[in-house]
């Protein structure tokens, strides 16, 4: 068997785009990946055809074997384009081996340790002003049957006007939202980056009644002792790593022990196969692992394959407002019973994309993210 082309997808979901990579070969057998990065789609895409060189006219079999060679095919290595490429292929890669092996891709890394994988609902919450608004929406999300979500109660320009009105309204919303939600839904704070050393210490000082189960990106991620420092004197657990992309990246934080629960990112920290090596690193410091999952049906997939076969998969995210279009893209979409996702049955990652929703559904320019800095008064 040979690999005789690479095709790309790109097309507008909502809020951004996604991208979708197809590895053909000579004996029909094909393989799906996902690169949508938000923001750097084009450049993604070109860096897939540009690595694509690597790949064409080799057999597909043994992804591990062609990540070494994709990743030292260039010298210039690293990077959210390159990475993001080398991830869309690496899952392609495993999708083709499983369904030439005929098993599912969780099969082939050992697994499943678990029957079904739990999820939260993910960006939970939004655009909500009032504190009636977040315990009704807190309802919701246990109406849905999830056990977890995930949402943000703070908001950059009040914390810039005036900290201690912004701290005030985060507490009603999270105590109005935990009386929503009952004692059994855990409760995940989204930072955002938003928070300073001190204002994320005195957010969970705040917060700690209502018993949120994290504080996600606290701070920004580049500094792994600061992180490590602010993590020494939180009261809650800190999760990160979505924007670290590789074994390396990962190496400095869990070694500062800068966080009690890992995200990795199987779209952009280079696919299964470095995602797998990365928790089996935070294994070694018994640091969980927390998937982030922002993007679409495969990656989502590919999340679920790899949380089936690691000892140390605490929960994964899950795009709520997204599950109808994953569901139009798929042939056989991600499902949810109970607050969980149950494992794939079919071959490789586990469904085929209906190309005629893609092609329905145009590409646009990502608009231009004017992101609030972190507040470090």
């Amino acid at each position: 068997m040979k690999i005789t082309g690479i095709r790309t997808f790109t097309f507008w979901v909502d809020w951004c785009n996604w991208l979708l990579v197809r590895i053909d070969t000579d004996e029909g057998l094909y393989g799906w990946g996902e690169g949508s990065l938000h923001g750097s789609i084009k450049a993604v895409e070109t860096a897939v055809h540009e690595l694509s060189a690597y790949l064409i006219g080799k057999d597909p079999l043994g992804p591990e074997r062609h990540w070494q060679g994709m990743y030292h095919a260039w010298r210039w290595r690293g990077g959210a384009v390159l990475m993001t490429a080398l991830a869309a292929l690496d899952l392609a890669l495993w999708d083709i081996e499983g369904k030439r092996l005929g098993v599912p891709v969780y099969r082939l890394l050992g697994g499943p340790y678990r029957e079904q994988v739990p999820c939260y609902a993910s960006h939970w919450l939004a655009g909500i002003e009032t504190p009636a608004e977040a315990e009704e929406g807190a309802r919701e999300a246990v109406r849905r049957g999830f056990s977890a979500f995930k949402w943000s109660p703070f908001r950059a320009d009040l914390l810039r006007e005036n900290e201690a009105r912004a701290m005030r309204r985060a507490v009603e919303l999270m105590e109005a939202a935990r009386a929503g939600a009952g004692p059994d839904t855990e409760i995940l704070i989204e930072c955002s980056e938003l928070l300073s050393p001190r204002t994320a210490l005195m957010a969970a000082r705040a917060l700690l009644p209502y018993r949120p189960y994290w504080f996600e990106e606290p701070i920004p991620f580049e500094n792994a002792r600061v992180m490590a420092r602010l993590q020494r004197e939180l009261p809650v657990p800190i999760a990160t790593g979505e924007r670290l992309l590789s074994r390396w990246e990962f190496r400095e934080l869990l070694e500062e022990q800068g966080c009690r629960i890992i995200q990795p990112d199987l779209m952009h920290a280079a696919g299964i196969t470095e995602c797998r090596r990365i928790a089996t690193l935070a294994d070694t410091y018994y640091v969980s692992v927390a998937p982030h999952n922002s993007g679409g049906p495969i990656a989502t997939l590919a999340a679920i394959h790899l949380a089936a076969a690691i000892p140390n998969f605490l929960i994964l995210e899950q795009m709520e407002n997204e599950r109808e279009m994953r569901a139009r893209i798929c042939t056989d979409p991600p499902i949810i019973e109970n607050g969980c996702f149950r494992l794939p049955t079919r071959p490789g990652l586990g469904t085929d994309i209906r190309l005629e929703v893609v092609e329905e559904l145009a590409f646009r320019p990502q608009p231009v993210s004017h992101q609030t800095a972190s507040l470090w008064r």
